[in-house]
């Protein structure tokens, strides 16, 4: 919205020509969404005590998570209001890409939403079934990506190519067929998103590796789209050039900070949870933000923790299926090295510290190739 002040104001010198910087309009939505929900988190988690609308707990989780009975849960919902919200304020909203952005973002909250309603009605963790779920995440998808790759991918000079970390372009490139490309983006951000959902087991777990790839992939979508003093910078930093996308910086600078403003409540011992609604719509937005600025293999190492959190999760399925044995205590690992006696705190700290590490490495890899 102060984005229009700008361009109602045109080369005229005055005050709203800082609405023109995304740097500054990041910075303000970081600093919209991290207040929003300081100054109203309280009052959403006594609403929630209120109605009783606590987390329900598996019988077969960890002993220590019994005691997490009946905190208030689905605070996830003002999360992505919060966003919305600072996006709504801060983004140009002539970009295609944050409206593609918010869709995915939003769909992916009402699925959590509906999923999160369900466990609270039946006293259970059933939730939506599996089926239902992917279904709608996919579908919705889908969908997504076929308005984008017919009205706005070929306008933003945007390609099928699959670029490696630590790799120049020159050196190796993978080209997929458009088709291919779809599949490939689809499953990129249905995986993140269910990744991120599996990661939200304990306080401040999930939300803490979404602040710091929120954050990153600030700086990514600036770089891959920013144009300084009349010189591309993605083109000195060899990355693949997509106009237009560096506006979504704005978009995961509002996370970051709606992120920042979640953790104050959701740190050890948490007085709410995100639920579905918050955890699958920011993995969501996370996966989004990947295909669109062509980071989709870096956001390997910049969600690493999710992936590892993901393949916990398979590895111990199908080991199971197929030779009646666990490899892991309890899946996802972090339940794992609950049941090996590690403080829960421990375990996200230590969780935190790799995420910042994978982030680093991840910006490395954009200049050290």
């Amino acid at each position: 919205m102060f984005y229009w002040l700008y361009e109602l104001q045109g080369a005229t010198p005055g005050v709203f020509r800082l609405f023109g910087s995304p740097v500054f309009r990041a910075i303000a939505a970081l600093a919209t969404a991290l207040v929003t929900c300081l100054v109203l988190y309280p009052w959403l988690i006594r609403q929630l005590q209120l109605k009783q609308i606590g987390q329900v707990i598996r019988d077969d989780g960890p002993e220590s998570h019994f005691a997490k009975r009946g905190t208030p849960t689905m605070g996830g919902t003002l999360l992505v209001i919060s966003v919305v919200g600072a996006c709504l304020l801060w983004c140009n909203l002539n970009n295609p890409f944050v409206w593609l952005t918010l869709v995915i973002t939003v769909i992916y909250a009402v699925v959590g939403f509906l999923d999160d309603f369900l466990k609270l009605h039946h006293k259970n963790t059933g939730g939506l079934s599996e089926r239902w779920k992917i279904l709608t995440q996919v579908g919705s998808v889908a969908l997504v990506m076929w308005y984008f790759f017919v009205y706005v991918a070929p306008e933003a000079g945007y390609d099928t190519t699959l670029n490696f970390p630590f790799v120049k372009p020159e050196t190796f490139q993978l080209i997929l067929p458009p088709w291919g490309y779809a599949i490939f983006a689809g499953i990129t951000i249905f995986a993140t998103s269910t990744a991120c959902n599996l990661t939200d087991g304990l306080d401040g777990l999930a939300i803490g590796p979404t602040i710091v790839s929120a954050t990153t992939f600030s700086i990514i979508c600036y770089l891959t789209g920013a144009t300084l003093f009349g010189f591309q910078v993605a083109d000195y930093l060899l990355l693949p050039r997509v106009e237009g996308v560096d506006e979504l910086a704005v978009f995961c600078a509002a996370m970051a900070g709606a992120g920042i403003g979640f953790l104050w409540f959701n740190m050890y011992p948490a007085m709410v949870f995100m639920g579905d609604v918050g955890a699958l719509a920011l993995g969501g937005a996370l996966g989004a933000v990947a295909v669109f600025s062509k980071q989709e293999l870096l956001s390997v190492i910049v969600h690493g923790i999710f992936v590892v959190e993901f393949l916990s999760v398979i590895i111990q399925r199908y080991s199971f299926r197929w030779t009646g044995k666990r490899v892991f205590a309890m899946a996802p690992i972090h339940h794992h090295f609950e049941k090996k006696g590690w403080p829960e705190s421990r375990i996200t700290v230590r969780f935190w510290i790799i995420s910042v590490m994978l982030a680093l490495l991840a910006l490395a890899s954009i200049k050290v190739r």
